[in-house]
């Protein structure tokens, strides 16, 4: 089987397309921002109950392209959407060999501090964050007031008339074997913990669990796969961390009426380049109009 890992090391930028292509994928995509807004109107969203939320998915602190001033750019352009709701979807921290800049836990937790939303900023673990520094992850997360929603869920808005947020324990938390992983992820316990028919939005990393989410949740936002990061025909499905290959890889997924909207993340994983995946803050506006997605 074809690894994700294997290709792209096997491969090298110089060989994706040439020279020019390797040098825009490596100095011109990776510093981009765009916003990527959708509207939809789930099944069993309540008529009058419009909701706004940006996300902010697979940030990866740290050089080349994710130093702290373009942190500090993320959270401004966040800012200015003035959205309902903000959830941010894991992995916090650039890791790769190729980090030139390092962005200190209490740096870019204190960017993401300045997030502000009516419904709060909420947050969710990813792999890498459990990989690499657990403890200082949680620890900068807590000490800028952002809670992070671990097989849990809270009830926001007003008592009668609001809506329900969850979030699933990261699925690949600890590594067993070669490419085996035990996730602490635990849907059954998280949706338990919602007392009552009001609306549900669940936040999880890693997408591949939509096949097990019910018709109850209403949205399932994820991250993780960066939209493959590297965008080729044919390769690109292996390029995507995801045993379902492109199928959960990006954007707004329907299946039997269940509505998923995969975000392609901010930073980069395992070499700072990016290519036909722009790095995005995702805006999704609940309960306005018929589906769409549009890019700004």
């Amino acid at each position: 089987m074809i690894s994700r890992r294997s290709i792209i090391l096997g491969l090298g930028l110089t060989g994706l397309a040439g020279a020019s292509t390797a040098t825009y994928a490596a100095e011109v995509e990776p510093f981009g921002l765009v916003i990527t807004r959708y509207r939809l109107w789930p099944p069993g969203w309540p008529a009058g109950l419009r909701l706004s939320i940006a996300v902010i998915a697979d940030l990866h602190a740290g050089g080349p392209n994710m130093g702290h001033t373009r942190v500090r750019r993320v959270v401004d352009a966040a800012n200015a959407l003035s959205p309902d709701l903000t959830l941010l979807l894991g992995d916090y921290v650039a890791d790769h060999r190729f980090v030139t800049e390092r962005v200190a836990n209490e740096v870019w937790a204190a960017e993401l501090g300045r997030l502000t939303a009516p419904h709060g900023v909420w947050a969710i673990l990813g792999n890498h964050d459990w990989w690499h520094d657990l403890v200082g992850i949680r620890g900068a997360l807590e000490a800028v007031h952002i809670p992070v929603l671990e097989n849990d869920a809270v009830h926001l808005g007003p008592e009668v008339g609001g809506f329900w947020l969850a979030g699933i324990g990261d699925q690949l938390a600890y590594r067993i074997g070669r490419r085996r992983f035990r996730g602490i992820d635990d849907l059954p316990a998280t949706l338990r913990r919602v007392r009552n028919d009001d609306p549900l939005i669940l936040m999880v990393h890693e997408p591949d669990i939509f096949t097990k989410i019910p018709a109850r949740v209403a949205l399932t936002v994820a991250g993780h796969t960066h939209g493959g990061q590297i965008r080729l025909p044919v390769l690109w499905p292996h390029f995507v961390p995801s045993k379902f290959g492109a199928r959960y890889a990006y954007g707004h997924v329907i299946e039997d009426g269940r509505h998923l909207i995969v975000s392609g993340g901010l930073g980069t994983s395992l070499i700072p380049a990016r290519l036909g995946v722009p790095p995005e803050i995702v805006m999704i506006e609940l309960g306005s109009g018929h589906a769409s997605a549009e890019l700004t």
